[in-house]
């Protein structure tokens, strides 16, 4: 394989990036739009940040600080 256009994130990355669970991003990970894996490895698979970075943008709604969401 030649050189990696980027910067790789696993799961758990991608977790902390969307700020959800394991199962809430397996849930996410099986989306039509969700970008697949930049390549699977035996320990996982790995994507391009720029991917997810692109997807969150485009489909993740911005969360509200959390002193707002408990307001009203």
């Amino acid at each position: 394989m030649g050189e990696v256009p980027g910067p790789l994130v696993g799961p758990g990355e991608i977790q902390q990036m969307l700020g959800v669970g394991r199962s809430r991003f397996r849930q996410l990970a099986m989306y039509p739009t969700f970008p697949k894996p930049f390549q699977v490895l035996m320990a996982g698979a790995v994507w391009l940040r720029s991917d997810i970075e692109a997807w969150i943008a485009q489909y993740r709604q911005p969360r509200p600080p959390a002193d707002e969401d408990e307001q009203g």
